[in-house]
């Protein structure tokens, strides 16, 4: 399974146990999320971030966009956000950063298509 593919695992999965766990394998401890929404730290603030997601968007599911490029310890992808299958109701890009260890150490997203209110 490659970086993208775990990634949207962790944010589709909703037993809090296994995101927890999700969570600390691609994540470093002290990994930082930042987006529109949202800006925090450890694994503990990345889980509760994904939690916040899925309760404001029950039922949909995330899965990867069609960017997808990377150099050095940077990536860069977009994701969709939507009923499994359908259109998305919200499409994002997110740059994420790479540890010595290959988890992810930073992530800074942005949100190019969201639900209207």
């Amino acid at each position: 399974m490659n970086l993208i593919d775990r990634y949207v695992a962790c944010w589709n999965e909703t037993d809090p146990e296994a995101r927890a766990k999700a969570v600390a394998e691609l994540w470093t401890e002290d990994a930082t999320y930042t987006d529109p929404l949202a800006d925090v730290a450890g694994h503990a603030g990345i889980a509760a971030v994904i939690e916040g997601a899925q309760g404001m968007f029950p039922g949909l599911v995330f899965s990867p966009g069609d960017l997808y490029d990377a150099h050095h310890h940077t990536a860069r992808f977009t994701w969709h956000l939507g009923p499994e299958g359908g259109e998305p109701v919200a499409v994002g890009f997110d740059v994420v950063e790479l540890a010595e260890d290959g988890r992810i150490s930073k992530v800074l997203g942005f949100l190019d298509q969201v639900p209207a209110a």
